[in-house]
């Protein structure tokens, strides 16, 4: 079996996180976990200078959008303190002791012009293809109702991609709504899941050429196949023209 690469972790860009509870578990129970959980995921990041740009919380699982500073290890303090809070939590009010999540969270750099919408978008339809809502506005602990401005929990920071999608709060989220509502590739949603999965980036092949060149470093494992196709979007597509040079910061 090959060595497990080391998690890579690239300062100015965003990442796609993924935890899940230990066994696949649940991890909230009661409203009350799930706003504690983003209150103190509020707390951290703000703290800790990393930013929210999507985020989901799943009755086992959660799914982030963070993008750290200059710090690096800011993602992984993040994760680890919001983790042990509830878990504090869930066992004193079940009584137990041990662990509530998995060993390790997953994490994907997400290539920003390219990926960035489509992970957002991946992210907030969770609780759709999960048959849970009909409608990504109807489940409140995603970051969707706070896009949509129908609930602010105070967590989420409109990334740039996102804000080139139109001139108006008005204009973006009619973009973006059109976006999310559009039909979903099959390809598209394999490649967010097989790179949030095996921690491979979720970007191109000449981005991730780039990286290693950079990091002196591999930044995926092997086999990472053709990059999919993604849907195009007027609204979407502003937003790539608006970061369309951009490369990743690197610490």
């Amino acid at each position: 079996m090959a060595p497990r690469l080391a998690r890579l972790v690239v300062a100015h860009t965003p990442h796609h996180i993924v935890q899940r509870g230990h066994s696949r578990q649940a991890i909230f129970a009661e409203p009350e976990d799930y706003q504690s959980y983003l209150s103190d995921l509020r707390e951290k990041t703000m703290e800790l200078g990393v930013q929210v740009h999507a985020y989901c919380l799943m009755t086992n699982h959660v799914h982030l959008m963070l993008t750290p500073s200059e710090e690096t290890k800011a993602i992984g303090r993040v994760m680890q303190e919001t983790g042990r809070r509830a878990t504090r939590r869930w066992n004193q009010r079940c009584r137990r002791s041990g662990t509530l999540w998995e060993s390790r969270y997953k994490s994907s750099v997400v290539q920003t012009e390219t990926y960035l919408l489509a992970c957002c978008r991946y992210i907030e339809l969770n609780p759709v293809r999960a048959r849970m809502v009909a409608r990504a506005e109807d489940y409140p602990w995603s970051s969707y109702r706070s896009r949509m401005g129908i609930s602010d929990m105070g967590v989420l920071a409109l990334h740039p991609v996102y804000q080139a999608m139109g001139a108006s709060d008005s204009e973006r989220r009619a973009a973006y709504r059109s976006y999310v509502e559009s039909a979903v590739a099959a390809e598209e949603l394999e490649r967010i899941r097989h790179a949030a999965q095996s921690g491979n980036p979720l970007a191109t092949e000449e981005y991730c050429s780039d990286l290693e060149a950079a990091l002196q470093r591999q930044v995926s494992s092997r086999g990472r196949g053709r990059p999919a196709k993604m849907q195009s979007d007027s609204g979407v597509s502003r937003g790539e023209a608006a970061l369309k040079r951009s490369r990743p910061h690197l610490p």
